[in-house]
């Protein structure tokens, strides 16, 4: 593209901005809407699956030993354990920690539980954490094969409900988010389709002169780019102080943590400004080429 051409381009641009203002904040108004809608829907699928992963990767292996093991037996089924692969961590409770924990959790830290039952009933087990929370029932039915266990348990029925339940969530919220931004071009579309139509004159005077046809769409993509731009700078900034301001209140929603990292929120925000820009050239794409049929 010739500088002097580009020069004309803009110019005509930024004048058409100006000389329509009306349209102009419509058109910036629509894509502003619309960013800021699908922004909120990125941020809440963001944290719902944060959510989701922080839950699955709390899952755990619990494998259960058989009663009366002595000290070699117990360190060759940890061994055993370590030889298996996609394990993270395995940690090793005791019945004395088991019981003190069970305690605990009943809240009668001064209730002796062994005097009452006679005996301590728990037996010795491994607290086992997958590398990936995905492979836990594969690992219990292998952990469950070793000399010494004598049972496995990671919640099976639960544990199964909520992958299922992550699954679909992750699937639905891509679902949801592509019907938006497909939503968001026909709207944006319409809008800048009316501002061209406002123009329709002029773009025939210019195809009547010989003004080729991408000669015409120039100062139309490069006004599309900077609405999109602004719109997308607005429902940035509305986002962004609004996602900030309730950050500074409360940490967590519903026992669900809140995204907070710098880095992951300001990728998001180019993300939202970028679709605004993709969204702005859509939308005059779409809207110039039938009046270009003239």
């Amino acid at each position: 593209m010739p500088l002097k051409n580009a020069a004309y381009f803009f110019r005509e641009a930024f004048k058409s901005i100006a000389r329509n203002h009306l349209l102009s904040i419509a058109t910036i108004s629509t894509i502003a809407i619309c960013i800021l809608i699908l922004g909120m829907s990125v941020l809440l699928t963001m944290n719902t699956s944060t959510f989701l992963a922080n839950l699955e990767s709390d899952v755990e292996i619990m494998a259960y030993l058989e009663q009366e093991l002595d000290q070699d037996s117990i360190q060759e089924v940890k061994d055993k354990l370590e030889s298996l692969s996609g394990i993270e961590s395995i940690t090793f409770v005791s019945r004395e920690e088991a019981l003190k924990d069970m305690q605990e959790t009943l809240g009668k830290k001064n209730y002796d539980l062994e005097s009452t039952l006679g005996k301590n009933p728990l037996p010795d087990s491994f607290e086992i954490k997958a590398l990936d929370p995905h492979d836990v029932p594969q690992l219990a039915v292998q952990i469950g094969k070793i000399p010494g266990v004598y049972k496995v348990n990671y919640g099976k029925g639960v544990v199964e409900q909520l992958f299922s339940t992550a699954r679909w969530v992750r699937v639905v919220s891509v679902v949801f988010i592509i019907l938006l931004a497909l939503g968001a071009v026909f709207l944006i579309a319409t809008t800048i389709r009316l501002a061209i139509f406002a123009r329709r004159k002029e773009i025939y005077l210019m195809k009547l002169i010989g003004s080729t046809d991408w000669f015409i769409r120039w100062p139309f993509f490069i006004e599309g780019i900077g609405l999109g731009a602004l719109g997308s700078m607005v429902s940035i900034l509305i986002l962004a102080l609004a996602y900030g301001s309730l950050l500074n209140r409360v940490d967590t929603i519903f026992f669900m943590a809140l995204v907070s990292d710098f880095d992951v929120l300001i990728h998001l925000y180019l993300g939202l400004f970028g679709a605004g820009v993709v969204l702005g050239i859509i939308g005059t794409a779409i809207s110039i080429n039938r009046f270009l049929d003239v």
